[in-house]
């Protein structure tokens, strides 16, 4: 029986498991925490699909190009079209195995409008769709245990892939309970490791979402893909430990932004862009507001009570347990925060890397978003991609014969054990804090060359010391390893930045403030002995 090593217990990696299972291959499941504590289950909003009783005049036709429209043509139209044509598919496979979508009075899920759409097509369940859709595929991956095609391997990290002449035999993993590294093999690997929220600090997103295994792979030789794209969502609270999401789906219910001036409210949005102008994509709200240098308030006091409770009760309690505001009487105090990442793993149409039998697959892969992520897609997109990722791979004859990479373990588990033996009074948690600075300061909303250059600078500063410290044994082994990986990742980020001189979706450069139709294709990045090197993929090898 083949086997697949899938990294990343979120909704991508058990959407992945669970089709392994059901086409005969075992799937091992392998996370430093249970699927309950993913970032899968922040998911709010709501998932896209064109349902056959649509709204008058929509199509999955009109899905396709609202998404491509939405990520400014990066998006690769014969990827976009496999998403966007099996978003009914999913929803009925999501209701089936349990997910309790909110339904009007027929029974049929309601949809609600969110930015970047011409119709009405996000279902979702109340403000929590990411916890139903969570919960629903942890059960149906529990069937498939019990029928041992499935294990879940818990308080495990990934170290690095096994790699040997452009194949990918395995990985190796590091043991919280035995402070080792394990070289585990398969014939296939599946990275399903989320985006890179922590190189930012707080973000809407989970820390657990660090960038490391994206960081660790592009630095064996795995290509990355349009970095520059870091969506911030326009509408979050802050809190002492990270930014809280205020649900696009507050807008969708018809939230209005403002602000007050003179004593009154002031509907920029609307004042703009007309009567949707609350409705926009989520990179031209984000400018708008950090434009408008005045502080800024969501409002959906007008709808009653007893609709708030309904739709809205997850966002309602995040406000009035964060915040003391009761949102059925007052507005909301919002700003901009980095929420998710088009740009990551390159991957071909099968979810493949450039690495044979490694593939990535959810928010760590880019395919689908191109240069913006429309809301509503990235449920979508986690679920279809494990599915493709897992087909593929069912296909596909067994690798046979694996390489033996006792040395490498051996290799490695002695420089982990060296980089512990000592402390040090600069401890590794401090970089990690300093980058984030550095990469909330330099990559933000609005970027130009001389702040991106400061950026670049401050992080080979901060890799020169990543490589001589002693590292603090009283840290967990994982944040002492991970530390390169994480800023060579976050140089990459700058490099494409630096490099796309032009400004499109959610990548603004003041200094190059329009589009260039010269310059409509992904970035690419590799990296080959602490060098990196640009390109843009006008051959398409990454889309269709």
């Amino acid at each position: 029986m083949k086997k697949v090593l899938i990294i990343g217990s979120g909704i991508s990696g058990l959407s992945c498991a669970i089709k392994c299972a059901e086409n005969g291959v075992y799937a091992l499941l392998i996370s430093p925490f249970p699927s309950e504590r993913s970032q899968s289950v922040m998911a709010a909003g709501g998932i896209n699909a064109v349902l056959s009783d649509c709204d008058n005049g929509d199509s999955v036709e009109c899905h396709i190009e609202d998404t491509l429209k939405g990520g400014s043509y990066l998006g690769g139209k014969k990827s976009v079209s496999g998403l966007c044509s099996r978003g009914e598919e999913i929803i009925k496979y999501l209701e089936r195995i349990g997910t309790v979508f909110s339904t009007d009075s027929s029974g049929r899920p309601i949809r609600r409008a969110f930015g970047g759409q011409s119709h009405k097509r996000t279902c979702f369940c109340g403000s929590s769709t990411g916890k139903q859709i969570v919960s629903a595929l942890i059960m149906e991956a529990r069937r498939y245990e019990a029928k041992g095609l499935i294990k879940r391997r818990l308080w495990s990290d990934f170290h690095s892939a096994l790699i040997h002449d452009g194949r990918c035999f395995g990985a190796l993993l590091f043991g919280e309970g035995t402070g080792r590294l394990e070289a585990v093999y398969a014939d296939a690997v599946v990275i399903a490791a989320g985006g890179q929220n922590s190189v930012f600090g707080k973000t809407t997103g989970s820390t657990q979402c660090d960038g490391y295994v994206s960081g660790k792979l592009f630095m064996q030789g795995v290509e990355l893909k349009n970095l520059e794209f870091i969506q911030y969502h326009p509408t979050t609270i802050e809190t002492p430990q990270k930014k809280m999401l205020i649900s696009e789906a507050v807008r969708g219910e018809g939230g209005r932004l403002f602000y007050n001036e003179n004593g009154r409210r002031v509907y920029f949005l609307e004042d703009k862009y007309g009567s949707r102008g609350n409705l926009m994509t989520r990179d031209v709200l984000s400018r708008e507001i950090a434009a408008a240098k005045k502080e800024v308030f969501l409002d959906i006091s007008f709808l009653e009570k007893k609709e708030i409770d309904r739709r809205l009760p997850e966002v309602r309690d995040i406000c009035k347990k964060y915040r003391g505001i009761d949102i059925s009487a007052e507005a909301i105090p919002v700003s901009p925060s980095v929420h998710f990442f088009m740009g990551g793993i390159a991957v071909h149409m099968n979810h493949e890397t450039n690495i044979k039998n490694l593939f990535a697959v959810g928010e760590c892969a880019s395919m689908y978003h191109g240069a913006n992520r429309l809301g509503g897609n990235s449920l979508l997109a986690a679920i279809y991609s494990g599915w493709v990722a897992a087909e593929d791979i069912a296909g596909k004859e067994s690798s046979g014969k694996a390489e033996n990479f006792t040395e490498t373990e051996e290799k490695e588990n002695a420089a982990l054990k060296s980089r512990m033996t000592t402390k040090s009074n600069f401890p590794v948690m401090y970089i990690r804090d300093m980058l984030a600075g550095t990469m909330c300061s330099k990559l933000g909303i609005v970027r130009d060359e001389a702040t991106l250059g400061e950026g670049l600078a401050d992080i080979d500063y901060y890799l020169s010391v990543a490589e001589k410290i002693n590292y603090d044994a009283s840290v967990l082994p994982y944040f002492n390893y991970s530390l390169t990986g994480i800023l060579t990742l976050s140089k990459a980020i700058i490099t494409c930045a630096v490099n796309r001189k032009e400004s499109r979706g959610a990548h603004f450069r003041s200094d190059h403030p329009e589009s260039r139709d010269e310059l409509c294709y992904s970035s690419i990045i590799s990296y080959n002995n602490g060098s990196f090197s640009f390109r843009l993929d006008k051959e398409h090898e990454y889309e269709s």
